[in-house]
């Protein structure tokens, strides 16, 4: 098994009309061990930026803590809130710098731009940024997650449709893979404010 699937995670953004989504399930595994079913794993960065962490779950701590002090030190040093585009390139060279030991992680972006418009990246172990206009996906669980955000996605969702959208990617997909699952979160952010909401799934 690779270390990426030792703790299982599924983690998945979307665009919308002026609001972005970005959800995950709970679940914290060994292998086929569940050990836990409330193991955050989207972090609030801001008010206008979230970021998703998919992989090893010591790595998701650490990687957590790091960018919530590198964010600290930028507000206090630019006095000024770091956009999500400065962000995910922080993110970038945070893992580039650890690229001959890489933290195994995936992370997923998601935020709104001074103009409030949607953006959405995701990197792998070493910081390559990729930058969509749709959709991302990352953990165990990713390759039912693309198909059913292929099927499900569509351009310029409200809020509430976004969430609708995302809700039973996730769900759906969480269904087709054993090392996810357990429950799940769902993060709506728009420029008037943050939902969050939590969803039941299979329990088996």
């Amino acid at each position: 098994m690779s270390v990426m699937e030792y703790n299982g995670s599924a983690v998945v953004a979307m665009v919308g009309k002026n609001c972005v989504a970005i959800a995950s399930d709970k679940r914290l595994g060994q292998q086929n061990l569940t050990v836990a079913c409330d193991f955050k794993k989207i972090f609030k960065i801001n008010n206008k930026t979230l970021i998703g962490l998919s992989g090893l779950a010591t790595d998701v701590i650490t990687l957590s803590e790091r960018f919530a002090f590198k964010t600290n030190m930028y507000r206090m040093r630019e006095e000024r809130e770091i956009t999500p585009k400065a962000f995910s390139h922080m993110v970038s060279s945070t893992l580039y710098e650890k690229r001959f030991g890489p933290y195994f992680v995936e992370p997923i972006i998601a935020g709104l731009d001074k103009d409030n418009k949607p953006y959405i990246a995701s990197a792998d172990l070493i910081g390559c940024l990729c930058e969509p206009k749709d959709f991302v996906v990352a953990g165990v669980a990713s390759d039912a997650l693309n198909g059913l955000c292929e099927a499900l996605w569509e351009e310029d969702l409200g809020p509430d449709e976004l969430f609708e959208a995302i809700s039973q990617v996730l769900l759906s997909a969480l269904d087709r893979d054993c090392l996810s699952g357990w429950g799940a979160v769902v993060h709506i952010l728009t420029p008037d404010e943050l939902i969050t909401r939590h969803l039941k799934a299979r329990m088996d």
